[in-house]
C-alpha cells in the first residue's frame, strides 16, 4: 500500500516537474478551462484536455479523475469523475458542468500510461 505522502511524490506537475520530466509538462499537465468566479448554485462548465499528446496503443492518455476541494470542508478533495479513454478512438477531452456552493480549488489528474500521472489546478469563487 503507498501512503498519501509517497503518492504525492509520484504525481507530476508543471512546478515540480524536473530532469526528463521538464520536457513532457506541455504535452501532460492537465489545462482546465473554466471560469474565475460562478454564482452560488448556478452551473457552469468546465473543460479539461490534455495535449497534443500521442494516441496510439503504445503511448496514450488513458483517464482524467476532476475533483474539487471545497473551502471549509472537513473532508478533501471530492471526486467529480473519472473518466477513462480507449486509445486511438478516443481523446482526452472531458467537458463537465458543475455548481458549487462555496470557493474551491479544482484539481485535474491525468495518467498517461508511460509517463505516470499529471496534477493541475484551479481556483475558483462562489459570489
Amino acid at each position: 500500500m503507498i501512503c498519501m505522502a509517497r503518492l504525492k511524490e509520484l504525481i507530476y506537475t508543471a512546478e515540480s516537474a524536473k530532469g526528463e520530466a521538464l520536457s513532457k509538462v506541455e504535452s501532460h499537465t492537465p489545462k482546465i478551462e473554466a471560469p474565475d468566479s460562478v454564482k452560488k448554485g448556478e452551473v457552469f462548465k468546465v473543460k479539461v484536455s490534455v495535449g497534443p499528446h500521442p494516441n496510439t496503443l503504445e503511448h496514450s492518455i488513458r483517464s482524467i479523475e476532476l475533483y474539487i476541494e471545497e473551502e471549509g470542508r472537513a473532508f478533501n478533495p471530492i471526486l467529480i469523475g473519472r473518466y477513462e479513454f480507449t486509445p486511438i478512438y478516443s481523446e482526452p477531452i472531458v467537458e463537465v458542468y458543475l455548481k458549487l456552493q462555496k470557493s474551491g480549488k479544482l484539481i485535474a489528474v491525468e495518467y498517461c500510461n508511460i509517463h505516470g500521472l499529471w496534477e493541475s489546478y484551479r481556483e475558483i469563487k462562489v459570489v
